[in-house]
């Protein structure tokens, strides 16, 4: 790097101020590259973000985790408003619906806020020796609290506003039927659709971060997620959205139902990211090798 940044010799009439200049385009061009950071560079750039990420303060952590969980919240919401329509066939609901609930995680990496599945990434520094276990668990334990709060309470709010009456009151049947089809689900398959959405989750985060602009996260984030919602694959904060808007919406359901979902999909998402994804990537790119 610093034989490209010094100055050519003055050859062929070059002046110091174009030669100058020349040095400064380098320099931009090094420094601000059109091309993605390579999987390597992603590794590092994740496990160092993870070490800043769990060493936040309490409170810090706590408020970024309300925002994040009304960012997944208005991605449900979303998500509900295109499910409302019947007009649409079953994949194209989907894939649309996954569209629209994309907004979530991108208002998450964009905006910035500490969402509980993807800080499952934290687990790359905490396998680096960069964080110990103590700081990875309130992290997740502050961070997860703060997402339920945040996604209940945009839940109370969109409740109050009268959302759920558009469509003739649709919405507030889609909103009914997306919470009472959760609940009914076996909690294995529970299990196995939180693993797998939080492969998908945590694999937008990575990609984004290979991003250097807003335009490459968002394309980085929006395949991903839109996979996962299509497929109905459970990530835990939005359901912490679902439920309490359909029981206040006068869904024949309890708390009971909500931990009876949150607890194996949390259990789930937990693995798909911190397992699958967070450990695999440490153990491929990070972990030291022996001589």
């Amino acid at each position: 790097m610093t034989a490209l940044l010094t100055p050519a010799p003055h050859v062929d009439g070059a002046t110091p101020d174009t030669a100058a200049q020349r040095t400064q385009t380098v320099h931009r061009h090094a420094t601000f590259g059109a091309d993605a950071y390579a999987p390597t560079e992603i590794a590092a750039r994740v496990r160092d973000l993870g070490v800043t990420k769990a060493r936040l303060p309490w409170a810090t952590q706590a408020m970024l985790g309300v925002l994040a969980g009304a960012f997944i919240g208005f991605g449900a919401l979303m998500f509900t408003l295109v499910a409302s329509d019947a007009s649409l066939g079953f994949a194209v609901s989907r894939l649309l619906g996954g569209l629209a609930f994309s907004l979530g995680l991108l208002l998450v990496m964009v905006a910035g806020a500490e969402l509980f599945t993807g800080n499952h990434l934290i687990a790359m520094a905490w396998a680096s020796g960069a964080v110990g276990s103590a700081e990875l668990l309130r992290n997740w334990v502050v961070v997860c609290l703060a997402n339920l709060v945040g996604a209940a309470g945009l839940a109370l709010l969109v409740f109050w506003s009268g959302h759920a009456s558009m469509n003739g009151g649709a919405v507030a049947a889609a909103a009914v039927r997306i919470a009472t089809a959760k609940a009914e689900t076996p909690i294995v398959e529970l299990f196995f659709r939180g693993v797998l959405c939080n492969v998908l989750v945590c694999m937008a985060a990575w990609m984004a971060m290979a991003g250097r602009s807003v335009a490459d996260k968002a394309v980085a984030i929006v395949f991903p997620i839109t996979a996962f919602v299509a497929a109905g694959f459970e990530h835990s904060i939005a359901n912490m959205y679902f439920f309490p808007l359909a029981m206040l919406l006068g869904a024949p359901l309890s708390t009971l139902d909500l931990l009876r979902n949150l607890g194996p999909v949390i259990a789930g998402n937990l693995v798909g990211g911190s397992v699958l994804v967070a450990l695999v990537y440490w153990t491929i790119y990070l972990r030291p090798q022996r001589p």
